[in-house]
């Protein structure tokens, strides 16, 4: 048999990176917040590396650190990946848009318009939102969770029936015959759900895959079942691997549950790489991003280790007593990794530097530290891929793909090339045009 393959996204946010400070390194423009050409100049890099997929986060609102960092998320998804979309040939492109704050109907004609401008490359990643602050830009409150959830359910079922309502073979554009489309087979679908309805159809033809592919971001047990009735790739926040193998089971199971091959759902965990000639080039390079948050997130790590920190001592190691006082804290899941560093004599400055308290795992070190990170949690079954979320874009993402890539390919668990050309083909999703049929006889 052959040997599987993990397979890679690209994070992609605000023009920076994926550190708060990223707008201020070396050799990056500050005014890339509203630079298009900038996100180009990165997706074609991810590219060339190869990567199934950008991975575009949404918050329907201001996301930001404060007055020292950039807001974390792209000025706008949709329009941000189909400046990309005219500007690469393969690399798939997937945003987030809440099922929450938008109707089945826009949702529908955006990623197919963006499915189609791209030749089946468009992937969405419906997601609910909770956030108070983002409700209010649409001036609602929020929902409670099961009601979220229900107009989940039947905000991407009418969004994959208005897919359909161009049936494939409708569009004929034969100019001799003077027949541009087959009306009796671009239909309404007049679907009414609780919360959310359309009428249809959707005025759109199929793309080269079909339709776009669902993503899910979800968690708890109403993102799970979410996630295995529709999605064929799961974004995940996960900091060990024996957690993460668990997590991967239980969307493989829901995705049984459902009716579906378990196969059809890929499981990636984020990594934050922190790269450099050297373990000391890389502490550096992060030491010099976290310069202004650095004394403000002592506290939190002194939480994480049950202990009483003061930024005082940003700059020493933890005392003979306060490492044999540590305890990870429990609800923190971060915390085992942050004490497994404190007792090797780090300073707290570079503790932190380390990543202990950020949204994903960081192997510090040459390009064969996050080789050799991939290659465990990879073969462990703990995923089927990572989605790489950068420090800083700039020169971030090629060193990940000069350096990086070509260990993953020289060990043979990372492919040298594309296999095919749409996003479905990236992540062996199956063909799906229209509401999946299996999903007919399942109750809400």
């Amino acid at each position: 048999m052959t040997k599987p393959h993990m397979i890679l996204g690209m994070h992609l946010g605000n023009g920076y990176g994926s550190q708060g400070s990223a707008w201020r390194a070396p050799g990056v423009d500050p005014a890339n917040y509203t630079s298009f050409d900038a996100q180009v100049r990165y997706a074609q890099a991810a590219e060339r590396g190869k990567f199934a997929f950008l991975f575009l986060p949404d918050f329907p609102g201001l996301q930001s650190g404060g007055d020292h960092e950039a807001p974390q998320v792209t000025l706008e998804p949709m329009m941000t990946l189909a400046a990309i979309a005219r500007a690469t040939k393969r690399i798939g492109l997937v945003a987030t848009g809440s099922t929450t704050f938008n109707e089945p109907f826009n949702l529908a004609r955006q990623f197919k318009a963006l499915d189609v401008m791209s030749h089946g490359r468009a992937g969405w990643n419906a997601v609910t939102t909770s956030d108070p602050a983002a409700a209010a830009n649409f001036g609602q409150t929020v929902a409670p969770r099961p009601q979220r959830y229900q107009r989940a359910h039947e905000t991407i079922q009418i969004t994959q029936a208005l897919w359909g309502s161009w049936q494939q073979d409708a569009w004929i554009k034969d100019q001799k015959t003077a027949r541009f489309s087959d009306a009796d087979k671009i239909q309404p679908i007049n679907l009414q759900g609780e919360h959310v309805a359309s009428r249809g159809p959707l005025p759109i033809p199929p793309s080269e895959q079909g339709q776009p592919v669902i993503f899910s971001a979800g968690g708890g047990e109403n993102g799970l079942e979410l996630a295995g009735r529709y999605a064929n790739g799961v974004i995940a926040a996960v900091f060990t691997i024996e957690d993460a193998r668990k997590q991967r089971q239980a969307y493989r199971e829901a995705a049984r549950r459902a009716g579906r091959n378990p196969d059809e759902i890929k499981y990636f965990a984020g990594v934050m790489p922190a790269i450099g000639k050297t373990k000391r080039d890389a502490l550096d390079r992060r030491v010099g991003l976290g310069e202004l948050t650095a004394a403000s997130r002592v506290p939190y790590l002194g939480s994480m280790l049950n202990l009483q920190l003061d930024a005082s001592q940003v700059d020493e190691p933890l005392t003979p007593a306060q490492i044999s006082a540590a305890q990870p804290s429990p609800f923190d899941p971060r915390s085992a990794r942050a004490l497994e560093v404190a007792r090797e004599g780090w300073t707290i400055r570079d503790i932190l530097a380390h990543g202990v308290i950020d949204y994903h795992p960081t192997p510090v070190g040459d390009a064969s530290v996050t080789a050799d990170h991939m290659q465990e949690w990879f073969e462990a079954d703990a995923c089927d891929g990572f989605w790489v979320s950068i420090d800083v874009n700039e020169d971030g993402i090629d060193t990940f793909v000069d350096e990086v890539v070509p260990i993953l390919q020289e060990r043979g668990i990372y492919h040298q090339d594309y296999q095919g050309t749409t996003l479905r083909d990236h992540l062996g999703a199956p063909a799906q045009y229209g509401l999946d049929p299996r999903l007919a006889n399942l109750t809400e």
